[in-house]
Order: C-alpha cells, then sequence, then structure tokens
C-alpha cells in the first residue's frame, strides 16, 4: 500500500484542481494544490483518498446538490482507476442527510471506480433502507451497478471497516445474491464468490444451505460456488468437499515423500514428491494441497495452503506427484532462517510432512 498512495501526488492535484476549475470557476487552483501537499508523505494511501475529498468539499458549493452537479462530468475522467474513488468518498462523507439523492450519486459514481466504501456508510446508517436499494441494483443492467450490490454489501469488506449486524446474520443480503448467483459478467461473479467466502467464516452451514439451492448445472453458478468455498475446502469442510463430488473419506495411502534438497537459500527451489496408491475398490475424486509452515521474524510458524492438484483416482490406482516451489521474498511476504515444514493434505486431511532448513 506504501507504493500505491503514491497514486495521489503533486501531479494528481494538479490536473483535478484544472478540472475542477473548468466546471467551477471559483475553485481556486493553487491554493488547492498546496493544501493537497502540505504533509502528504506522511499520509497513507486511504487518508490522501479522504483527504482530496475534504479539500474538494471546501472548494466546492455547500448545496449538497449543486456539488454533485460540478462532480458529475470530472468522474468519467478517472475511470477505471482507484483515484476517482474519492467522487463516492464525498457523497459518504456529505450525503448522509441525502439518502435518496446520495444514492442515485453512488449508483452513478461506481460505473467510473467504485462506491464499494461509501455505501457503506450508508448500510452503518439504514441497513434495511439500503439493502432494499441494493436489492435492485442487483437487477441492473450495468454490471458495475450490480457488482456494487454485492461488494458493498460484504460483512468483511478489505480496506473498510465491518459491517457487524451482518457478520452476525447474513439474512438480509440473500436476495441479492440470489439474484445474481449466475451473472454473466466474470468482474460480478468474483465479488459474489468473495461475499460468501466472507460469510463462510461466520457461517459455513448457512453459506453452504445457500450455495446448494443454486442451480450447479449453470457455468457461472458453479464458477461461483467453487470460489466461494475457497476456505472451507483448505479447512477440509466435510460437506464442502462433498458438494464438488470429492470423496468425503479418502482411503489411499502415501508413499515415497521426501524433499530436496533439506537445506537450500532465500531464491532457490525446493523439490518435493510423493506417491498416491487408491485402497479403494471405486474411483476417488482427490483435491490435493500442500501447506507451508512459514518461520516468522518471532520463530513462530504461520502457514499457508496451496492448490496442488485435483485428479479421480481410480480403484487400486497409483499416482506419482510432484512439485518445486521457489522461496524469495516479495511484497506480500518476507522470508526467515529456520526450519520449514511441507504438509501434504487431502480433501482436508493431512497424510504426509517433511521439514527443510531455509537460509536467509
Amino acid at each position: 500500500m506504501d507504493e500505491l498512495k503514491n497514486w495521489f501526488d503533486e501531479a494528481f492535484f494538479r490536473e483535478l484542481a484544472e478540472h475542477f476549475h473548468q466546471q467551477y470557476s471559483k475553485f481556486d487552483r493553487k491554493a488547492f494544490v498546496i493544501s493537497a501537499m502540505d504533509g502528504l508523505d506522511m499520509l497513507s494511501l486511504m487518508q490522501r483518498l479522504r483527504r482530496t475529498t475534504e479539500l474538494v468539499a471546501q472548494q466546492l458549493p455547500s448545496d449538497f446538490d449543486r456539488a454533485l452537479e460540478i462532480l458529475a462530468p470530472v468522474a468519467p475522467v478517472y475511470q477505471g482507476t482507484f483515484k476517482g474513488m474519492f467522487f463516492p468518498d464525498f457523497v459518504g462523507v456529505y450525503g448522509r442527510d441525502h439518502f435518496d439523492r446520495s444514492l442515485d450519486a453512488l449508483k452513478y459514481f461506481t460505473r467510473y471506480s467504485s462506491s464499494e466504501f461509501a455505501i457503506r456508510e450508508f448500510l452503518r446508517l439504514d441497513l434495511e433502507r439500503t439493502l432494499d436499494v441494493m436489492t435492485d441494483w442487483a437487477g441492473d443492467e450495468d454490471h458495475h451497478v450490480r457488482r456494487l450490490a454485492s461488494e458493498g454489501s460484504r460483512p468483511r469488506l478489505p480496506w473498510s471497516f465491518q459491517i457487524r449486524p451482518l457478520i452476525e446474520d447474513p439474512a438480509p443480503v440473500k436476495p441479492v445474491l440470489d439474484a445474481l448467483s449466475a451473472d454473466p459478467e466474470l468482474y460480478v461473479r468474483k465479488s459474489v464468490a468473495n461475499h460468501l467466502n466472507d460469510i463462510s467464516k461466520d457461517h459455513p452451514e448457512l453459506m453452504l444451505d445457500w450455495v446448494n439451492a443454486w442451480d450447479q448445472g449453470v457455468e457461472e453458478t458453479a464458477w461461483i460456488t467453487k470460489h466461494a468455498s475457497r476456505s472451507l475446502l483448505k479447512q477440509g469442510h466435510p460437506r464442502a468437499f462433498a458438494l464438488f463430488g470429492f470423496e468425503a473419506s479418502p482411503d489411499v495411502s502415501v508413499s515415497d515423500f521426501s524433499l530436496t534438497p533439506p537445506v537450500l537459500s532465500l531464491g532457490e527451489a525446493l523439490s518435493f514428491n510423493f506417491s498416491i496408491t487408491s485402497n479403494k475398490k471405486t474411483a476417488q475424486k482427490l483435491a490435493i494441497d500442500y501447506i507451508v509452515h512459514y518461520v516468522k521474524k518471532s520463530g513462530k510458524t504461520t502457514t499457508k495452503v496451496f492448490k496442488l492438484r485435483e485428479l479421480v483416482l481410480p480403484a487400486g490406482a497409483k499416482q506419482e506427484i510432484k512439485k518445486s516451489q521457489t522461496f524469495a521474498d516479495f511484497t506480500t511476504r518476507k522470508h526467515y532462517s529456520g526450519d520449514h515444514r511441507i504438509e501434504i493434505v487431502i480433501n482436508g486431511t493431512p497424510v504426509a510432512s517433511g521439514s527443510f532448513n531455509l537460509k536467509v
């Protein structure tokens, strides 16, 4: 996020000031840029977003409708960019006393960036009334608006505050998700899957009940269900595995598990392989994952699950599995020296493990 905050830099503020001055001659470009740059280096991405909102508000008329008239023609300039999210943020901050006008504005602005953060201010203000509008949005012809209906009502939306009533009881959002359960747009389906995955963290059985009621013969619906169940599959939830036809209690033997090399340096690759033999007289559908137990700076460990392979293992058959993974630092993970562990999991059940030493 440290790099992303540079989206809001001096060039952006100068450009934005010019656009607003063209729409509203009283917009003081020089004062706006000076204020925007004051202490900017100390601000995070979301703080820079909010600063933009507040400084624009200082320059625009206090009348909310008039301010929206000035904002509206500028929003398309920032179509598809995070920078444009300050337009709906303006509505979330200054439009709370103008419910109908504000939700119309959020529907408009979401076509150019996303109103997913701002709509949450209205969910917090009046959950039932806002969800009624969002349920209508789920049937909108514009896929950006349909996506907002799902994304904005997620109980645990990243980079935003939680909607506690929906964490405790997600039932009010069911009409939204039902309406989007076979959406033709991948952009929308990803949101629906992420929303359901959020719900599965608190109400796994309820989430599975919902998707079980959908027609899994529809390709788009099946895609949503599979991605929505990813956390439950990683946890080895029996109903989640059964939903996709995986063997509830796999009967296999794992042999010849090995890790090479036993000691490796940062930037090098670890290879591991093993064999799976079926002990059943019928075929078994298997989901094979592996868990890396990473050493943290404190010396304790943290885990990450990786998908390895899905296969149907015929009766009595034997299958060799090979995998290689490079251990290198990147933006979201820093490695530390110590004994790490690889654990093999089949349909949620650990079946083999081994250790290796990583030197950083």
